[in-house]
């Protein structure tokens, strides 16, 4: 199966809608059925979109959790919770609801990005906050991912 990769730069128009970048829109329609699901980040400040298949998978890996895990609820109430339902329009487009614009922090400027089975969407600024090299220490990044064979 073929995996999103690359980085875009958009615009979020004043209703909501994003131009999905056309390699992922091949992808998408290559690959999977036309439903996404756009979803909030547990944690960070951002969307993920997933096609169809593969939010039923994780939607099956969350049904075999134990529901009364308080970590599990969160995940729950935070992902699961706030999924909506998108098409691609025939101008390339998904519509994101304004309450997860809100929840993720979304404001113009856009920075689309491949995650192999999912497609996450930041804020501009929080992408460069997130991704500041010099708030990191590569050295123990390094060692961590060799552990990891990469």
């Amino acid at each position: 199966m073929p995996a999103f990769s690359g980085k875009y730069y958009y615009t979020l128009d004043p209703k909501g809608r994003l131009i999905i970048p056309a390699p992922f829109r091949e992808i998408i329609s290559s690959n999977y059925n036309p439903k996404l699901y756009v979803v909030n980040d547990i944690f960070d400040n951002c969307l993920h979109i997933y096609p169809q298949e593969e939010w039923s998978k994780l939607e099956e890996k969350v049904r075999t959790l134990p529901k009364m895990d308080e970590d599990v609820k969160l995940f729950i109430r935070k992902v699961i919770g706030s999924a909506q339902e998108v098409e691609i329009d025939k101008q390339g487009r998904i519509l994101v609801s304004a309450a997860q614009r809100v929840d993720a922090g979304l404001n113009s400027e856009i920075v689309i990005v491949g995650q192999l089975d999912k497609i996450d969407l930041w804020d501009r600024k929080e992408w460069d906050a997130v991704n500041d090299l010099s708030k990191i220490d590569k050295k123990a990044t390094a060692e961590k991912l060799a552990a990891y064979g990469l």
